[in-house]
């Protein structure tokens, strides 16, 4: 028996959705199962071929839904869960009771621990600090902004490596190691505080650069990153520099894809009137109403300033709106 687990890549709920779901399937499933990985990235234009299902059971956790028979388990929380309508509707006529959707939650992990729990009876009290640090991450419950971006926690390190990582085996380790080990033990050890620090001085250069490139407008902060050699940043960076910011908008280009970010500010004492993933799918992305993202081909680089620019516009227009 072979357990495929596609899982959001470069993302430490993800990683940690994929942990959890192995330890369940593997303690209240089936004890002899052997498990493979395959972390999935959001692309411009989003494909689930059916080579991907190459299990004889196969589960998609914290990712999008597809609309094969093959797919046999499937956890999300995004509010963009479906690429079409269509996909919607083949997953409302699932009958197995092996696929979950709640958007109300945080964290995919989170979702998969209370559901397991609740319908399956699954308990692994070594599980709960991480499930608590994906939550906290993902759902970006941090007490400030500072707390979010020093990064003083051997739990937000982890995070940093495997958002960056470029070695699937190495992150596939990483997800095994949290299979059977508490999370501080897998996080302060030496193979991933080394990575960290390697990240660290190029975090510090990210806080410059975003600094020295950012417009703070009406409450909200643009920045064009599209000139340098970086394919991530921390996304609380633009409310730890701008506190009054209710909005960032961000123009990224990896050799991937050209990324547009759009967040809400956790921090802002301000009521959010605009749900970012709808935003967002608008033109083909999607992501939480609070974080949301959309992916275009790398060479589309003046559509993504167009859409940049657009959403940006509408988001200070509302700030405009009933000012005397």
């Amino acid at each position: 028996m072979i357990v495929h687990i596609l899982f959001h890549d470069n993302c430490f709920d993800g990683a940690s959705s994929a942990a959890v779901f192995h330890r369940f399937y593997r303690d209240k499933i089936h004890p002899r199962a052997d498990f493979s990985l395959q972390g999935m990235t959001h692309e411009a234009s989003q494909q689930f071929p059916e080579g991907l299902f190459r299990g004889d059971e196969n589960a998609i956790v914290d990712f999008k839904y597809a609309c094969s028979d093959r797919l046999t388990w499937w956890f999300d929380h995004h509010h963009s869960a479906f690429l079409t309508s269509e996909d919607e509707q083949h997953f409302r006529r699932d009958e197995s009771g092996k696929k979950f959707y709640d958007p109300s939650f945080k964290s995919c992990t989170k979702l998969i621990a209370t559901v397991t729990a609740s319908r399956f009876g699954f308990e692994c009290p070594m599980l709960d600090e991480l499930v608590g640090w994906a939550d906290i991450i993902d759902g970006a419950q941090y007490p400030d902004a500072q707390k979010a971006v020093e990064i003083a926690e051997p739990a937000q390190k982890l995070a940093a490596v495997i958002e960056t990582n470029k070695e699937p085996e190495f992150l596939h380790q990483i997800i095994g190691q949290l299979v059977e080990r508490p999370l501080q033990q897998v996080a302060t050890q030496k193979a991933v505080l080394e990575r960290y620090e390697q990240l660290a001085q190029r975090h510090h250069e990210s806080i410059r650069i975003i600094r020295e490139n950012s417009f703070y407008d009406r409450e909200v902060t643009f920045f064009d990153l599209t000139q340098y050699d970086l394919e991530g940043y921390n996304k609380f960076i633009p409310y730890y520099l701008y506190p009054e910011a209710n909005y960032s908008v961000s123009l990224l280009r990896t050799p991937k894809r050209m990324k547009v970010s759009v967040g809400w500010n956790p921090w802002s004492r301000k009521v959010r009137k605009h749900n970012l993933a709808e935003i967002c799918e608008r033109y083909g992305g999607g992501g939480h109403p609070v974080v949301a993202a959309i992916s275009l081909a790398p060479g589309a680089v003046e559509r993504a300033h167009q859409i940049a620019q657009e959403i940006a516009a509408e988001l200070r227009d509302e700030e405009t709106r009933g000012r005397p």
